[in-house]
């Protein structure tokens, strides 16, 4: 990626943020106006309404990517996508909201830092959420043949989560006063001009949200990241974008209520949909950054429950949420650089389809001049400092399944940039000419 590219990158970033940002001023506005027609509280309007809505885009992803993806690669930046989304909600998205309620305070008149829910219907949405998140994680640490039924579970289980919120629209009321529907310039709202704001609104933040991935995917790329490590660290920060934006406006506005309900069911949906998705059309089957970013989203998740179950929260006590996507920052960081000696056993038993064939050989031969010379030379010996020699004894040792992995994955603390956009049938390629030089 040149110069030019990189600002024209940067410009997007920046650009799709602010519309995301904008998107959501007239998205919470009108979801608030038709939660008031439809006569619900704030826990339906944030936990089922705006929470359906800004799930989108990242459900989105999981479709496309375990529907459609043709790959193993393609389908782990899916599962990866639907693991991820739960842990920036659980971490930073708890987080901001602390420091956005601190930073309030005075804003907003309050003596002290207490944070104005019904805490322990929050801490029971707490605990219900790390039951069903440990049970998606202790499926994809295991394998046996009936897991979809287990998917079609989770779609139930989010149906009757839904169906209690909606069931109790009577025993909360909207939260504080509403502002004059945006579109129609303060005139009074009608359902019909509430649900057009609303949902032109969300058009807006999915293509901004779309936009908005990849420019990340885009830098990811320049900074040679595997899809895998882009798909944990950087999507599901765009793709949970909303879902902040949206607390921080009714932060901003007094609404922590519906902020932390807007969150706390988004992270029901990721919990669910996109998980069955994974279970329906993925084996479900975790490596160990998967197992990090699972581990790391159940001690955030035990973290707020405990904090939510003692009493009335304070927003000092939101905070250090983000210290567990730290954790996990460093050791999905440590584990990229390392994973050569982590394949996942279904990947390191696998065999090269094409093993054997001349012909493939001689292909591979013209795919490693055109992807991999440049770096590793004419006769594969690498620089003899930072480029690894293709001769030595580490790929004598590896299986077929293992090297092609690491060609999919790349080894990004080395500047092994990630090949996993080349069909499948190319890789194996590679990996046939490489065992012909040994």
């Amino acid at each position: 990626m040149g110069r030019p590219q990189v600002i024209v990158t940067l410009l997007l970033f920046l650009l799709s943020a602010v519309a995301i940002y904008w998107a959501c001023e007239y998205f919470v506005n009108g979801v608030e106006w038709c939660g008031s027609h439809m006569r619900l509280g704030s826990a339906a309007v944030g936990a089922v309404l705006a929470a359906i809505g800004t799930a989108l885009p990242e459900s989105s992803v999981t479709f496309i990517a375990v529907v459609f993806g043709r790959t193993t690669a393609e389908k782990d930046l899916g599962v990866g996508a639907a693991l991820g989304g739960p842990l920036v909600l659980s971490t930073l998205a708890y987080a901001i909201v602390g420091v956005a309620l601190m930073l309030n305070r005075r804003g907003l008149d309050r003596k002290d830092y207490r944070v104005q829910i019904d805490h322990r219907r929050l801490g029971r949405d707490q605990g219900l959420f790390l039951l069903i998140f440990a049970v998606t994680f202790t499926l994809g640490l295991t394998a046996f043949p009936f897991k979809p039924l287990f998917g079609a579970l989770l779609v139930v289980a989010y149906g009757f989560y839904a169906m209690s919120k909606m069931g109790n629209q009577q025993a909360e009321t909207s939260e504080g006063n509403l502002e004059p529907l945006k579109i129609l310039g303060g005139k009074p709202s009608t359902p019909g001009w509430a649900a057009t704001q609303t949902l032109l609104a969300l058009a807006v933040i999915g293509v901004a949200s779309e936009l908005f991935v990849r420019q990340l995917g885009s830098i990811g790329a320049f900074l040679h990241w595997p899809p895998q490590m882009t798909a944990l660290l950087l999507s599901p920060i765009a793709t949970e974008l909303p879902e902040t934006m949206n607390a921080l406006i009714w932060v901003r506005q007094g609404k922590e209520r519906l902020a932390l309900a807007n969150i706390s069911g988004a992270m029901m949906i990721q919990a669910t949909i996109p998980s069955a998705l994974g279970l329906f059309f993925t084996r479900w089957q975790f490596d160990r950054s998967l197992e990090i970013s699972g581990l790391a989203t159940l001690a955030a998740m035990l973290f707020l429950w405990l904090v939510f179950r003692r009493g009335p929260a304070d927003a000092r006590a939101l905070v250090p949420a983000c210290v567990f996507y730290g954790i996990f920052a460093v050791l999905i960081g440590w584990y990229f650089v390392h994973r050569w000696e982590h394949v996942p056993a279904a990947d390191h038993a696998r065999a090269n389809p094409i093993a054997g064939r001349a012909d493939a050989v001689t292909s591979g031969a013209a795919a490693y001049r055109e992807h991999c010379l440049s770096c590793h030379g004419a006769e594969a010996r690498g620089d003899g400092r930072k480029t690894p020699t293709l001769r030595g004894a580490q790929l004598r040792k590896a299986t077929d399944g293992d090297i092609e992995w690491f060609l999919r994955q790349g080894e990004a603390g080395e500047g092994m940039p990630a090949w996993a956009t080349l069909p499948e049938s190319q890789r194996w390629q590679i990996v046939s000419y490489l065992r012909s030089i040994q």
